[in-house]
């Protein structure tokens, strides 16, 4: 579904003024060497993104990018601001928003005793796949990411490169109209990675639209039509890739101005 007023593409995604503040207890106050109880992850972040569009979500390590990531995946709820996925409200109809998502992230913790083949036939059966379309998918993505002479071994008999393989291919079971990943790359050797890349733009070729996370420059710089880059939880920058002339040091910059040159 295509959204257009007047011959104009609108936003799929549109998320304003977003904000997820967590209640931290005395033990995660020592932790983080603050004394607030309150630590705003998120600070009222706004941003859009199109059809056929990958954008990338650049920052360091605790700015905030996979809060934002799991809020759009209807995995946390926001304290305010507002996400709408083809004009689903995320907080008021999570479930119609959660059927157009694949989200992928390394801590999403498959059961060591079963195989990806069962694996993936569990959450093809919970988006209510058929038994066809169930079959059919597996055969693709499992001969896409090499995972067809392990669809029978034991999760926990895997490879870290292989298990997230698997995963890749559970959270894109459902063929999901967006796709939101929170270190695609991590864990896989070159010529995983090399896959993975592939397969994204080959989805922005079919017109999914696609947010990564990712402190990889490179594969902002390779993969994105647009970037944005959150540091404390604040959305400092974003703009097209092709009015970025040196993103490294766009991003440097911007960091020491927020942290100071000895930070």
């Amino acid at each position: 579904m295509s959204l257009f007023i007047n011959n104009i593409a609108m936003a799929v995604i549109e998320v304003k003024e977003l904000t997820k503040v967590f209640t931290l207890n005395k033990k995660q106050r020592k932790d983080k060497k603050i004394a607030s109880s309150k630590l705003i992850a998120v600070d009222h972040i706004s941003f859009e993104l199109h059809e056929g569009e990958i954008y990338g979500l650049l920052g360091p390590n605790g700015a905030g990018k996979t809060t934002t990531l799991r809020m759009l995946a209807t995995l946390l709820t926001p304290t305010s601001g507002s996400i709408n996925i083809y004009q689903k409200d995320i907080v008021k109809q999570p479930s119609e928003a959660r059927c157009m998502i694949g989200f992928l992230t390394s801590d999403l913790k498959l059961d060591n005793f079963f195989t990806p083949s069962y694996t993936f036939d569990f959450f093809a059966d919970l988006y209510g796949l058929t038994n066809d379309e169930k079959e059919s998918r597996k055969q693709f993505l499992f001969s896409k990411f090499g995972i067809d002479e392990f669809k029978y071994k034991k999760i926990g008999e895997l490879s870290t490169g292989m298990k997230q393989k698997v995963s890749l291919a559970i959270s894109l079971v459902h063929d999901p109209k967006v796709v939101i990943f929170d270190e695609p790359t991590n864990g896989l050797d070159i010529i995983a990675s090399k896959l993975v890349e592939d397969y994204l733009i080959d989805m922005k070729k079919q017109n999914k639209t696609i947010i990564i996370s990712t402190h990889i420059l490179s594969l902002v710089e390779k993969l994105c039509d647009r970037i944005g880059i959150i540091i404390d939880g604040k959305l400092m920058f974003e703009d097209s890739k092709s009015n970025i002339n040196d993103l490294e040091k766009t991003f440097f910059d911007l960091y020491q101005n927020v942290h100071g040159e000895n930070d």
